[in-house]
């Protein structure tokens, strides 16, 4: 299929994809040698109706591309630049060089700085995030850009030391003091608080004894909250009704949550179960049927769903088992790598419909900035570490409530 075929095929799918009520969210990750430019990208990612873009740095080359799309981003500043963002001169220069130039033409509302850091045990990264973080808000505000970019910073799920019941959550007690220095930060700017929610290594880490149906939002029983009697039938909304409590329990209540990575791999290792084209289907796509609608969590019912799906594309130099290198809803052609199984007629409801399309050959030669190939790299590669390490952390429905849901 040549470029303008891809177009039409594209503009056809484009029908097929409502505005979503919560819109759809993508992580945009690029550590590959087979990607398509970010020009191709643009349709691709407005045929599957998604509105906000993670992207793991502040690549100029897909910042331009989006320019005048009204797709809104979040950019990242990686680990490896922390200790010298803690200089605002550092900062300020940062932000004149990757952010000022694209505003107001392509929409960026957030800067992330730093992934995961407080769950990777590493004391000089920790002890850097909040200067950090307070150089580049200080970078925003002498440019005037404070009330339109915020800044905050990714958490893994493992900052969670109870889980269950959602009511009960609580963060860790030796994360506490940092933790508590960012969600200060969060409350006097008004920035989002993110975490990085992934039930696939729940079911992963315990097959045997983790319900499919329970993580893949698939008909199940469902379980109970003892304390708020609270429903729920899948792990996703338990995990993030177990961050609001553990806000709440903090006095943090009115924090905005957002959910900045969450997906499914189509493939993996022999030893990683349940990394199918089919499991991804059904996660993937039964989230995004979910974030069509106009509910949040059993616990937070009117809150609409922020929800970035990792990923966009399958990212074949991406370190780490297999798993890693197959999370994408596209492979590099723009050809989905599975099909979501939402149809057409789906669409009445305001549910959704999802495609891909054909690239040809449009694919250019891979860009890696520092703040993608290093930090991002490393982070995606210590993910399965983190949950190996923390398991008593990430196992969100604990063995006696397994139990209830087989």
């Amino acid at each position: 299929m040549d470029l303008p075929e891809f177009f039409c095929y594209v503009s056809i799918l484009s029908c097929l994809f409502p505005i979503m009520v919560n819109s759809i969210g993508i992580n945009y990750g690029q550590i590959a040698n087979n990607l398509p430019s970010p020009e191709d990208v643009v349709p691709l990612v407005k045929s599957i109706g998604a509105t906000k873009i993670k992207l793991y740095d502040a690549d100029p080359r897909v910042l331009k591309a989006f320019a005048n799309t009204d797709v809104e981003f979040m950019v990242g500043l990686g680990n490896e630049y922390l200790d010298k963002m803690r200089d605002p001169t550092n900062a300020q220069a940062w932000v004149k060089e990757n952010i000022q130039p694209h505003l107001p033409a392509t929409k960026i509302t957030s800067i992330f700085v730093g992934n995961e850091v407080l769950t990777l045990n590493d004391t000089s990264l920790s002890d850097c995030l909040l200067p950090a973080m307070q150089s580049v808000h200080a970078a925003l505000l002498n440019f005037g850009l404070d009330k339109q970019v915020t800044v905050t910073t990714t958490h893994s799920l493992a900052i969670l030391q109870t889980s269950y019941p959602p009511s009960a959550g609580a963060f860790r007690e030796d994360l506490m003091d940092p933790l508590c220095e960012t969600l200060n930060f969060h409350q006097k700017t008004g920035s989002p608080f993110l975490i990085n929610a992934y039930p696939y290594f729940a079911y992963k880490g315990n097959p045997e004894q983790v319900p499919l149906d329970f993580v893949l939002f698939q008909p199940n029983q469902g379980v109970t909250d003892p304390q708020t009697h609270l429903h729920y039938d899948n792990m996703l909304y338990a995990q993030i009704d177990a961050v609001y409590s553990a806000l709440a329990s903090l006095g943090y209540k009115k924090l905005l949550v957002h959910i900045s990575e969450t997906g499914w791999p189509s493939k993996g290792d022999e030893d990683e179960a349940g990394a199918t084209p089919e499991n991804a289907e059904k996660y993937n796509g039964n989230l995004i049927k979910l974030m069509s609608g106009k509910t949040g969590t059993p616990m937070r019912p009117n809150s609409d769903l922020n929800i970035y799906i990792f990923a966009l594309f399958n990212e074949n130099m991406k370190p780490g088992p297999t798993s890693e290198r197959n999370y994408g809803l596209f492979k590099p052609d723009g050809t989905p790598a599975y099909p979501l199984g939402i149809t057409p007629n789906n669409v009445v409801g305001r549910n959704t419909t999802v495609g891909g399309g054909r690239f040809g050959n449009a694919v250019t030669n891979p860009y890696y900035p520092m703040s993608s190939s290093t930090g991002y790299m490393s982070i995606s590669s210590a993910r399965q570490q983190r949950y190996q390490l923390l398991g008593h952390v990430v196992r969100m429905v604990p063995l006696l409530i397994i139990k209830t849901l087989v």
